[in-house]
């Protein structure tokens, strides 16, 4: 995938999350990083041997599992150590012990994918205070509690890509529900958000979202919710999921039942995941960015925090190894790049 810069969408009057709120309210310009005033030396050399901690919404989360890869393929770049740590379920506060347990430790920074951008604040506001940089990923926290916040993509966009997708896939009239994660994942909610306005426009005037369920990123969950949503609602003709661990779950059922080619179904997902459902026509198409990216860009991003050349500002710059260079926006929020649309045509050249 292409790095592009995009521009923030008007529409969004916050900023996402992932796979989110991953980004708030675009309107402050400086870093958020209150009580650090360290002037950025872009100059520094970068550190080596730094101590990093990822946590992942949940540490059983195949899409986790290929940030991680991208996470630790960055850190040995410049020699740091990297531990992956987390929860196994993605639980409002899950997350909590982890992080006071990465401060315990001096870890030098902390990578981190948020189950609930509130409830993790306490704990890294007490974190940073102590000397530990924040970079959040995919699902960000409040803004004073982190110092960058790597978001996969642009929130508006992929909002705006799953509503297009499922208006095609359904002929653009009926009844259709969304399959989030958790009720307070940010990145969720606000692609939710924003797929709602987006349905507001003239040309999704004939669609009608009747439910939105949540699977908890627990796949036996997710399964469970997407009978429910096909039970509930006798004309359902499609379902967008935009978690990974969602839109696998809804597949595996939808592929196995009367359901399959008369209920559409897309999201966000993984190709590896997601190949066998596409091959067989359980869906058409699905969209994503490349996870590996994600965490190996949060990781430079980290890594030059700790090393000083950047303090989180917006305006400041830093080089991603093989990324090339990035520039860091309002509220602190870095963007990857745009989705990818997977369809049977593509799918086989990509191995994530």
């Amino acid at each position: 995938m292409t790095r592009t810069a995009i521009a923030a969408l008007a529409l969004c009057a916050l900023t996402l999350t992932a796979c989110g709120g991953t980004t708030k309210d675009s309107a402050g310009q400086q870093g958020n990083q209150p009580g650090n005033t360290a002037a950025a030396n872009p100059d520094a050399k970068l550190k080596t041997g730094l101590k990093v901690t990822y946590l992942p919404k949940q540490v059983n989360n195949p899409y986790f599992t290929v940030v991680g890869k991208g996470v630790e393929q960055a850190a040995a770049e410049f020699q740091a150590a990297v531990k992956a740590t987390g929860p196994s379920e993605a639980s409002a506060a899950s997350q909590v012990t982890y992080i006071n347990t990465a401060a315990q430790q001096r870890q030098d920074v902390l990578v981190l994918a948020a189950n609930d951008e509130n409830a993790v604040a306490p704990a890294l506001k007490t974190a940073r205070a102590q000397g530990m940089k924040v970079v959040t990923l995919d699902s960000d926290v409040a803004e004073d509690a982190r110092d960058v916040f790597v978001n996969q993509v642009d929130s508006g966009e992929i909002a705006v890509k799953q509503v297009e997708l499922l208006s095609k896939a359904i002929g653009g009239s009926g009844e259709f529900a969304i399959l989030s994660a958790t009720a307070n994942a940010t990145n969720q909610n606000t692609w939710i958000d924003i797929m709602q306005r987006e349905l507001a426009k003239p040309e999704y005037a004939q669609l009608k979202l009747v439910e939105i369920a949540y699977g908890n990123d627990d796949d036996q969950t997710s399964f469970q919710k997407t009978q429910g949503l096909l039970q509930a609602h006798p004309n359902l003709k499609g379902i967008i999921s935009p978690t990974t661990v969602g839109l696998a779950a809804a597949a595996r059922y939808l592929g196995s039942s009367e359901y399959k080619g008369k209920v559409a179904l897309t999201g966000l997902g993984t190709p590896n995941q997601m190949r066998e459902y596409v091959k067989n026509d359980t869906l058409t198409s699905f969209a994503l960015w490349e996870p590996a990216k994600l965490g190996y860009l949060a990781t430079y991003a980290a890594a030059a925090l700790a090393s000083g050349q950047i303090t989180g500002a917006a305006g400041q710059k830093f080089k991603a190894g093989n990324l090339g260079e990035y520039a860091i926006g309002r509220s602190g929020e870095v963007v990857l790049g745009p989705p990818t649309v997977f369809t049977k045509d593509n799918i086989d050249r990509f191995d994530f």
